[in-house]
């Protein structure tokens, strides 16, 4: 049995991760303490085992400087569901102890705001039990397994993706790199109606996923290129075709009996002078990607880089400046984003369960560090706190 007053969790230190106890946390106020259900190892903490620094002192540079590094102890843990287990003071108590929750993983430590499992301040779910705030939880619909719901966060990341690319149902989304973000977005594109959906991978068994996923083509970019896949879209390829178009657009509106600059204007109004074009979700985030996609998208694309490149990369401004290149960058998600996700999981309308590829206990993490280095045989591990599984096992998802 638990000693109340101290609890197992995974803890992340000088890049070794070893299952120690540690104190249980106390809710404060407005705060709610969570028994551990489940909780999903996410890429962002495989990066910010080895890379916790360079994190760090990017986050500092854009006003957060509470993310975790490398000297700390930290237990990590941003994708969880728990049962509630206990109120702090000052709580509403609207949702009953015992409900089954997804929170959002931000947490108040003093006048501060921490991000869950990402900072010291605020210990994750890689743990028997997490601390959240009351304003950020959410009760999990009645039916939804908690093996599906701890998917809600890494959904939610493709959500917000997909709608910072406003993609119309008719354009064409290609997706390149199928990991889990990737996934996530390929299903949320669909979720959205999108026809056409290309995705892009190395990896076999992460195209298998895609095609699960819902994608309606998928290459192996060393054979086929994913811009090409959907056949011929009207892109533009090169700067002297763009040029072209305009010269015979002019030649076509001159002898119109009205003036060429009134039916244009028109024209613009209505949408109907801006090239085709594909929107692109950049999924990798290793060094030369994003210049890549740069060189090889049609003209005028749009890009939206979900990967995160942890090192220093360098892409080449005068080939997306000629090419009028469109690049947004994705980071996290809303409360609504995060709410509408859980529910789209439980109505049905996406499906995140064959992301999940493996189980293990708190004693394994380890291993499944290990394990998600291969991306033929995992894509997403979970960790059950209650399960004595030191090596991924067959996940427990309900199908």
């Amino acid at each position: 049995m638990r000693n109340d007053d101290t609890m197992r969790a995974v803890v992340c230190h000088e890049t070794k991760l070893e299952v120690a106890e540690v104190p249980a946390p106390r809710p404060a106020k407005g705060q709610v303490l969570l028994d551990v259900l489940s909780c999903g190892i996410c890429g962002s903490d495989l990066h910010a085992r080895v890379h916790a620094d360079q994190q760090a002192d990017a986050l500092a540079e854009v006003g957060y400087d509470g993310a975790m590094r490398t000297g700390q102890r930290v237990v990590m843990g941003h994708e969880f569901v728990g049962r509630v287990a206990a109120y702090g003071p000052g709580c509403a108590e609207k949702i009953p102890v015992g409900s089954t929750v997804v929170a959002l993983p931000l947490a108040r430590a003093g006048e501060d705001v921490h991000a869950i499992g990402i900072s010291a301040s605020a210990p994750g779910a890689y743990a028997e039990q997490v601390v959240v705030e009351e304003a950020m939880m959410i009760p999990v619909p009645d039916g939804l397994a908690p093996e599906v719901a701890v998917l809600t966060e890494p959904m939610a990341i493709g959500y917000h993706a997909v709608r910072r690319g406003e993609v119309g149902k008719d354009d064409v989304a290609i997706v390149i790199g199928c990991g889990p973000v990737g996934l996530a977005i390929i299903g949320m594109l669909k979720a959205q109606g999108v026809r056409t959906v290309v995705a892009s991978d190395l990896s076999p068994g992460r195209r298998a996923l895609a095609t699960t996923f819902g994608a309606d083509v998928v290459v192996d970019p060393r054979e086929t290129s994913p811009y090409e896949a959907a056949g011929d879209r009207g892109f533009l390829t090169g700067v002297a075709a763009r040029v072209k178009l305009g010269l015979g657009a002019m030649q076509k509106l001159r002898p119109l009996p009205v003036p060429w600059h009134v039916v244009w204007r028109v024209l613009d109004r209505a949408g109907k002078t801006a090239p085709a074009r594909p929107v692109v979700f950049e999924c990798v985030g290793v060094p030369g990607m994003l210049d890549g996609v740069i060189t090889q998208a049609p003209l005028s694309s749009r890009v939206v880089v979900a990967g995160v490149c942890m090192v220093p990369d360098s892409i080449r401004p005068t080939i997306a400046v000629n090419k009028e290149i469109d690049l947004r960058f994705v980071v996290g998600y809303s409360p609504l984003e995060f709410r509408d996700t859980l529910h789209m999981i439980a109505r049905g309308k996406v499906d995140p369960r064959p992301m999940v590829t493996g189980t293990v206990g708190l004693d394994g993490v380890g291993n499944a560090f290990d394990a998600l280095g291969d991306p033929e045989a995992h894509a997403k591990i979970l960790i059950d706190p209650r399960s004595s599984a030191t090596s991924p096992q067959q996940p427990a998802v309900p199908r």
